[in-house]
């Protein structure tokens, strides 16, 4: 994806975290299913696999995701552009919360920033300080 559509999409994804509070309330009933996730550190397999068997995010089907999507896996960046996607479409049934690994300090020694480097090698300092805004 350009890097201008990664800055879009990150500055969109703060302008709505912002209007947040910092505690989400989910709630379920009988007719509605909340799938919850965490931990999934860059393999972008996993993130298909939860989603081929419990289905997309979507009105009807809520997600938590509990963090650490980031460091150790080669597709953190493709993670987060889906899940902030996601977010952006379903604000009300797509929650992301921050794990110990969307930290600066963290992504510097298990392999965010490198990998951001790697991929945007223009931008990359630029999308860097973005994710770490966002974060």
């Amino acid at each position: 994806l350009h890097a201008r559509y990664v800055l879009n999409l990150l500055h969109e994804t703060r302008k709505h975290l912002k209007q947040l509070p910092n505690i989400s309330h989910v709630s379920t009933c009988y007719s509605e299913e909340v799938t919850v996730c965490g931990d999934l550190h860059g393999q972008l397999d996993d993130l298909f696999l939860i989603f081929y068997k419990n289905g997309l995010p979507s009105p009807s089907k809520a997600y938590v995701f509990n963090g650490d999507f980031v460091d150790r896996g080669k597709q953190s960046l493709e993670i987060l552009v889906i899940l902030f996607t996601f977010l952006l479409i379903y604000p009300k049934e797509v929650h992301l919360n921050r794990g110990n690994h969307e930290d600066h300090m963290v992504n510097l020694r298990y392999g965010f920033t490198k990998e951001v480097m790697q991929k945007y090698k223009v931008h990359g300092k630029k999308i860097l300080r973005m994710f770490q805004n966002v974060f």
